[in-house]
């Protein structure tokens, strides 16, 4: 019999299959799903049509080559079809029972290599620390406008991910109010006084039955509530708050072990679309314990169903215990 979990983080609920766990090859939604974008279509992200994105904010550039030329490694350009911009003052309004803010905030892309049909599982773990450090550099730079409330990195890879463009990139968003996306670490909190991620932390390498690697800073699970089969979690095991806070050896710790966890799952889901987004505390607010910033992994393998969006509830035909057992094998492999 499933059983109805509940996601203490996202203050919602899940329905796991415990005793079963589909197989990667069992699932309609194998592939990255790239075809439909076309392998002649002119790419904005390439290198040589930079004059095709707005003007970069900051690049990673080679033998001080110009801004907005070629002899870059990475770039960070305002996305083109943001609905956010900086420029005026934050205002909220009310019509009745209605509320809204205008459009104050900030959409990013970075774009990760200049290489089309590569993406940042396949470099080393030099490359993907030099983009953490990007991410962070940008993360502390929005959070100096007072305007600014939350910020979410995240990367839409593959179509069934959300990704509109195949060139390998992420994304980061400041917005002018919290989401409630993760809730649940403040109720916790104000119950219990101690962290929830923290808690969780403990109680995994306690049983060890959703672990899936622990490296010098960082820890792998598949959550306890996992909404998406085979979700995993990479929760830093020291207490931090702000993902702008992490420091060199964390980079360099996450950065080998985001490889080395990708370069896992696309062959033992056979090369899925996935997302992946960094949860981190507020900014600009009045300081609210029980923020714990961590990583999110989630492999796209079934489209989102009628269930999911009328109840909230998300049906998840992969027991996370099993996920855990299937990467913790094969995670071996590649480290």
């Amino acid at each position: 019999m499933a059983e109805i979990r509940r996601d203490l983080v996202k203050n919602n609920w899940v329905a796991v299959a415990p005793d079963m766990a589909l197989k990667p090859h069992d699932f309609p939604i194998k592939r990255r799903g790239i075809d439909p974008y076309g392998n002649n279509i002119f790419c904005p992200f390439c290198e040589g049509h930079e004059s095709s994105t707005p003007p970069e904010i900051i690049a990673c550039r080679e033998n001080c080559s110009a801004a907005n030329a070629p002899g870059w490694s990475i770039r960070v350009v305002p996305n083109k079809f943001s609905v956010f911009q900086l420029e005026g003052v934050l205002a909220k309004t009310q019509a009745g029972i209605y509320s809204n803010f205008n459009g104050i905030g900030r959409q990013e892309v970075i774009i990760e290599t200049p290489e089309h049909g590569v993406d940042l599982h396949d470099y080393g773990p030099e490359k993907i620390s030099q983009v953490l450090k990007i991410l962070k550099l940008r993360y502390n730079d929005l959070s100096t406008d007072e305007r600014i409330k939350y910020i979410q990195i995240y990367k839409n890879r593959g179509i069934f991910a959300g990704a509109s463009l195949e060139h390998s990139h992420s994304q980061i968003m400041g917005v002018p109010f919290v989401p409630r996306c993760n809730s649940g670490v403040v109720d916790y909190y104000n119950k219990n006084k101690q962290c929830l991620l923290c808690s969780i932390i403990e109680q995994e390498k306690k049983f060890n039955i959703r672990l899936i690697h622990e490296s010098e800073h960082f820890l792998l699970i598949c959550p306890y509530a996992s909404r998406f089969s085979y979700e995993t979690w990479i929760i830093p095991k020291q207490h931090g708050e702000q993902f702008g806070a992490i420091s060199e050896a964390q980079i360099s710790d996450l950065a080998a072990v985001c490889r080395n966890f990708m370069q896992m799952m696309i062959v033992t889901l056979r090369n899925p679309a996935y997302n992946f987004v960094i949860n981190t505390a507020p900014v600009n607010l009045p300081y609210q314990p029980g923020f714990h910033w961590y990583m999110e992994i989630t492999p796209r393998l079934l489209v989102t169903t009628g269930v999911d969006i009328s109840t909230g509830i998300y049906m998840n035909p992969v027991a996370p215990e099993l996920a855990a057992a299937l990467f913790r094998k094969e995670m071996t492999k590649f480290i």
